[in-house]
């Protein structure tokens, strides 16, 4: 009896782990379909308002395409990172995984940092966000996504610190798929923001 007992309990252990983690990966779906609603929301109001220059520049005129063309090499380079951790996550190559976060940790900060300098030059030159419609429009969509993936880098220091305490455990694993799942949602969105706000703003 007792050992029916244990044998149940062993068995039945992993099988909860994995209801656990299929719970939050379905959860943060939930969450990141969300998300999607807002920047949805966003592009149409940006749609709305991007012709609304109230006699002041227009995307052509102060758009920097390749500048923002490193921003965009730099972040889907880091959605490749990420990607490379998971592969050593689930390899179970724990200073690999801790390494491939550091990197993508890095590429994550200069995107925002230079994010971050294309809107104080804006500001400096007098097309902060209350010169028209549609810089107001584009800077509550740019930094939205500057935001989210401020965010993200956050999680990615916390994720490194649990590394380093805990390990690759029942707890870490799935706070990694999530926080790809993430990472690569806002490098989608970027994809999407580059495409309509810049390219089709400068061509």
């Amino acid at each position: 009896m007792a050992t029916d007992t244990l044998h149940h309990s062993a068995t039945d252990e992993p099988h909860e782990h994995h209801d656990v983690a299929g719970t939050k990966l379905f959860g943060f779906w939930v969450y990141l379909m969300s998300d999607l609603v807002i920047f949805g929301s966003l592009f149409a109001t940006y749609a709305v308002l991007m012709k609304g220059t109230a006699a002041g520049p227009s995307a052509a005129e102060i758009f920097e395409l390749p500048f923002v063309l490193v921003e965009t090499f730099l972040l889907l380079f880091s959605s490749f990172t990420f990607g490379m951790g998971v592969l050593a996550m689930n390899a179970q190559r724990l200073g690999q995984v801790k390494a491939w976060l550091a990197i993508t940790f890095v590429l994550g900060a200069a995107f925002v940092g230079m994010e971050i300098y294309e809107f104080q030059h804006l500001i400096h030159e007098g097309y902060g966000p209350d010169k028209s419609a549609f810089l107001s429009a584009f800077f509550t969509l740019v930094g939205t996504h500057g935001l989210h993936v401020t965010f993200g880098l956050i999680w990615i220091l916390v994720m490194l610190i649990q590394l380093y305490t805990k390990g690759l455990n029942d707890m870490t694993r799935p706070r990694i798929l999530c926080l790809s799942l993430f990472w690569h949602f806002l490098d989608i969105v970027w994809i999407c923001v580059f495409s309509f706000v810049y390219l089709m703003g400068v061509l």
